[in-house]
């Protein structure tokens, strides 16, 4: 299901970021991934690799792995054109990401909604997606990874996320039901950025 909560910016020519957040849980990564493997054969849409202070093998997302003290070395190089930290870790977008857009391309990232600010004031052309789910659903995926117990999930799932700041182009795909149906819904909203 794909909700539009804001008129779109005109979209295309000069390129633009979409920024994907969403609770834990939600199945950003999936909806992401299944939107990847469609455009694999397209140079215009670029799924930008976080860097983050965890090892490159940790996690389901493809990132490139740094430790803390050669993150906060590229952060002072200017290496990242947003950076921000969560749950312990450190999470930044590399400069090139930027760089993409004014080329053209329409650069995808996992982002954050507390970082939003920063992408805003960062990417001349910006669309921010939401992926949600219902609790229940986000609670099974969140048991499935077998990152965290009981009481940890139970807390994620009672953190009430705050809606991006109006005026903001926004669209909400919900990912409660079969991968498909949300991975089309963002397929298709890739494809009316390409045109």
């Amino acid at each position: 299901m794909l909700t539009v909560d804001a008129q779109p910016a005109g979209l295309a020519e000069d390129g633009m970021a979409i920024v994907v957040v969403g609770p834990s849980g939600a199945g950003k990564d999936s909806v992401m991934d299944y939107a990847a493997r469609h455009f694999a054969e397209n140079a215009r849409i670029v799924f930008a690799r976080r860097v983050i202070t965890r090892p490159a093998d940790a996690g389901s997302e493809a990132h490139i792995g740094v430790d803390a003290a050669t993150f906060s070395r590229m952060k002072q190089e200017g290496a990242f054109c947003v950076s921000w930290e969560a749950h312990g870790l450190c999470y930044g977008i590399r400069r090139e990401m930027l760089d993409a857009v004014g080329q053209g391309a329409v650069v995808i990232v996992n982002g954050s909604r507390q970082a939003l600010p920063d992408f805003v004031s960062t990417f001349p052309r910006l669309k921010i997606v939401t992926i949600t789910a219902h609790a229940e659903v986000r609670a099974e995926r969140l048991a499935k990874r077998g990152r965290e117990g009981a009481g940890a999930i139970a807390a994620r799932l009672d953190r009430q996320p705050r809606p991006p700041a109006a005026g903001l182009d926004t669209v909400t795909i919900d990912n409660s039901g079969p991968l498909d149906v949300a991975g089309t819904a963002f397929v298709s909203l890739l494809t009316s950025a390409l045109n």
